[in-house]
């Protein structure tokens, strides 16, 4: 029983450390979600919450390899078990009050309503109590002497991922703009479901007055954007995606039909937040708005950011592409950078580059803008070539060397004890 708890516990946080790992931005943003939920918003700055997400994600997933292993029994299974009660009092919060819709345990690989997540931990808890009463019951995988052997590649390899994946972008990407996704299908409600009503809210500001505007009565252009919000205002079936829109900064026309139903390519500048968006790539930038200025390709540089903010960054880098607005939650979901460069055709998600590896189009050409081959199972490959299989390796001939030395041990045990029987048999005689 002791084992069988050591690795449904493991296993558990094994998985839920590695799927927030490789997205550390978006557990950033969730524990961003909890501080708001609990009247602390923007206590914390961002350096602090992303070294928060890094290093929970990292915790989860070095004591799931630990629990597995059974690496430092005693400490592992408290420290397992004592996470797994706040855990557990944290997502019974959630059950009751539902200050939040997602939990965010496991990322954006499963969603789980806080009821089953409370479910959930319930279990993960029991199984850590279990453990915890008679850690030294756990079967070792990995003999003592060589343990931190273990400790230290786990720790290397899970922080090097998700330092990798704020780089440039997750590696695995369980959000519903994925590379391939097709965003005008992922709005689309299936016949007969009820449908739920959003509604997009605009703080505008003029002459010192700030208002709220939806689409239908957005004003002039002699209001300053201020911000912008979406509800949902009516239950219903929600579509994995419901709140993608684009509007134009200048005139306030939607513009998010004509962009997902054009048969060529579209280039989307994202910047959640022209203010804390990184200008180094500037250039860079200049050039691909060349290149589809050059082929007719529509390039838009999408923001939820003032007009200030606007016109500050296009004094910074010269811009001279046209701005749209649409949600700040929803363009950090589309890409995990600030800025990044989305490329669509026909509505789909065609690519996605960081702003630290944007496409050199005058060199690549019309090859840069092709779905890329690298494949979900090509992924998991190197994940088991780089991290598994070293652990596999390690692990076998760990074993042997301790048979190895268990032989030695008992082979001049055995001569002893025959050289015995001998001297006893020639007394006797």
């Amino acid at each position: 029983m002791v084992n069988i708890c050591r690795f449904v516990l493991a296993v558990t946080l094994i998985f839920s450390g590695y799927v927030k790992a490789v997205d550390p931005s978006g557990t950033q943003y969730k524990i961003e979600d909890y501080m708001e939920a609990v009247g602390l918003a923007g206590l914390l700055p961002d350096w602090l919450t992303m070294t928060m997400s890094v290093g929970l994600c990292a915790l989860e997933f070095c004591l799931g390899i630990f629990l597995l292993f059974a690496i430092q029994r005693r400490v592992s299974s408290r420290i397992a078990t004592g996470l797994m009660a706040v855990m557990t009092l944290i997502t019974l919060w959630l059950a009751i009050w539902n200050p939040i819709s997602d939990c965010g345990c496991f990322g954006d690989a499963i969603k789980l309503t806080n009821w089953e997540t409370l479910c959930k931990n319930a279990v993960l808890l029991a199984c850590a109590i279990v453990v915890v009463r008679n850690p030294l019951l756990m079967m070792r995988f990995i003999s003592r002497t060589n343990q931190w052997i273990v400790i230290n590649f786990t720790v290397v390899f899970i922080l090097l991922t998700s330092l990798w994946s704020l780089y440039d972008l997750p590696q695995f990407d369980f959000r519903p703009y994925h590379i391939g996704a097709n965003i005008k299908k992922g709005m689309e409600i299936p016949e007969g479901e009820k449908q739920p009503q959003f509604e997009t809210t605009f703080i505008l500001e003029k002459n010192g007055e700030q208002k709220e505007f939806t689409l239908n009565d957005y004003p002039d252009s002699t209001w300053t954007f201020i911000d912008s919000k979406t509800v949902q205002t009516e239950e219903g079936y929600v579509p994995p995606i419901h709140d993608f829109s684009l509007t134009e900064q200048e005139t306030g026309d939607d513009i998010t039909e004509e962009v997902l139903t054009d048969t060529g390519y579209t280039f989307l500048l994202v910047a959640p937040y022209l203010e804390k968006a990184d200008d180094s790539c500037f250039g860079e930038i200049d050039q691909i708005y060349e290149y589809a200025e050059d082929n007719g390709l529509p390039f838009y540089c999408v923001t939820a950011s003032s007009d200030k903010s606007i016109n500050k960054w296009r004094d910074l880098t010269g811009a001279e592409y046209p701005f749209c607005r649409a949600d700040g939650t929803t363009l950090k979901t589309i890409i995990r950078s600030n800025p990044g460069l989305v490329l669509l055709k026909k509505g789909t998600v065609i690519r996605k580059w960081s702003h630290h590896f944007l496409p050199d189009l005058q060199t690549e050409g019309v090859r840069a803008l092709q779905m890329p081959e690298d494949s979900v199972p090509g992924k998991i490959l190197r994940i088991i070539l780089w991290f598994i299989l070293p652990l596999l390796v390690l692990t076998i001939a760990d074993r042997l060397w301790m048979w190895t030395r268990f032989v030695k041990k008992k082979r001049p045990e055995k001569e002893g004890v025959q050289g015995v029987q001998e001297d006893n048999y020639i007394n006797s005689v």
